[in-house]
């Protein structure tokens, strides 16, 4: 990477931009409102540019990408920033400051994207290991700057994530390899009195979903001498936190059996391999399966994959969450609790809730809305990108 201030290429907006937007901290700048001509085309994607409003008048330092939707990415307001290890070191060491101080254990989200300062990136941390995805051309090129920073910082193992749907909207290919270190095991995450398993190498994301932790917490209350039946578990999420909240039982549902094996060796590291069961099957038809058996459980926890990762399938996603919904209620006790939870960011609150609230009324049932629940504190929400805020969980009691 040759970049120099006084070398860096210019890209400017057309006038009808809202340059304003971009002023006041929106991080995006879409490639519909920017002037393009043979020479902004042909730069290389992740190419380090001074943005300029339509009179010429700069806005700041961003990264371009004219093969993605959004053809540039705000790094700093300064158009001179160097982007170098100096300065990844000092965009972690901020962020870190601020996991310091939620949390006693070195187990969280520790760059959130944008909303930490660094547009497209995701780190998630494991003790002395970390999982770096750079879902932004401008970090992919840097992948060992990043590596070199947190080995200053202590770490010992780096992993490169590099794949999946946000990747391929950058024009990005798949990569997963070690930049510093290795683990050829998954690693025990404390989180919530739970002891979830985390393969890094071989599990979704980055091997383990921190941003459910209040809500696991919040089900584990509920979940005190209670049957508890935890679909699309993954890992173990909600189901290994309500047996650390004193449920009697958990029964995890999800498709992968690699992802059931390591929720099964949880409940064993916690003691409970007695109290934990497992069910192999596509969720929806091991729901009305269940159903069918008459199966009761006390709390019942629904936590699909985004049915509406995207507008376009907003529609069909909705569906989707009611027809979860219409399922999951018959299986909850009278006067038990049924929480619902989506991570599509297309589906926001509103829309979510009426879906929900649609398939419990199809259910036959009566439900009282009794907490809304978000992602934890270690996933900061940009104030001015929704798309930041993409979890909600909603927590109904069935009334009797």
């Amino acid at each position: 990477m040759n970049d120099t201030p006084d070398t860096r290429p210019v890209l400017r907006l057309k006038p009808k931009a809202d340059a304003k937007r971009l002023r006041h901290g929106h991080p995006w700048v879409y490639t519909d409102d920017i002037v393009t001509d043979r020479r902004t085309r042909a730069l290389t994607p992740g190419t380090l540019a001074v943005l300029q409003d339509a009179e010429r008048a700069e806005i700041g330092l961003v990264s371009v990408n004219l093969e993605s939707r959004i053809g540039a990415r705000l790094l700093d307001r300064d158009p001179a920033a160097q982007i170098d290890r100096a300065w990844i070191s000092a965009r972690l060491t901020a962020a870190l400051a601020h996991r310091d101080r939620l949390f006693a254990d070195p187990y969280y989200r520790w760059i959130h994207a944008e909303a930490d300062g660094m547009p497209g990136v995701v780190l998630d941390r494991f003790g002395d290991a970390a999982v770096l995805q750079p879902n932004a051309a401008w970090a992919d090129a840097r992948a060992e700057d990043f590596a070199a920073v947190l080995s200053d910082l202590g770490l010992r193992h780096v992993l490169l994530n590099a794949g999946g749907r946000t990747r391929a909207a950058e024009g990005l290919g798949e990569e997963n390899r070690w930049l510093l270190g290795g683990i050829d095991a998954p690693l025990p995450v404390p989180m919530n009195g739970a002891t979830y398993m985390a393969d890094l190498t071989g599990g979704q994301k980055t091997g383990l979903f921190y941003d459910q932790r209040p809500n696991h917490a919040f089900v584990a209350r509920l979940s005190q001498g209670a049957r508890v039946l935890d679909v699309f578990s993954h890992v173990g999420g909600f189901g290994l936190a309500a047996l650390a909240g004193g449920a009697v039982q958990a029964l995890a549902v999800d498709g992968s059996a690699p992802a059931l094996a390591l929720a099964t060796e949880g409940a064993a590291r916690m003691g409970r391999a007695d109290d934990f069961t497992t069910r192999k099957g596509d969720a929806f038809d091991t729901m009305t399966e269940l159903a069918a058996e008459g199966a009761s459980f006390e709390v019942v926890v629904v936590d699909p994959p985004a049915f509406a990762p995207a507008k376009p399938a907003l529609t069909a996603g909705l569906r989707a969450y009611e027809r979860v919904a219409r399922l999951a209620t018959p299986l909850v006790a009278e006067g038990g609790y049924l929480t619902l939870c989506s991570c599509s960011h297309a589906a926001e609150l509103s829309k979510f809730h009426a879906a929900c609230v649609r398939g419990i009324g199809r259910a036959g049932r009566s439900a009282q809305l009794i907490r809304t629940g978000f992602s934890g504190p270690d996933h900061p929400v940009h104030p001015q990108l929704a798309e930041s805020g993409y979890l909600k969980a909603l927590t109904f009691r069935l009334l009797p």
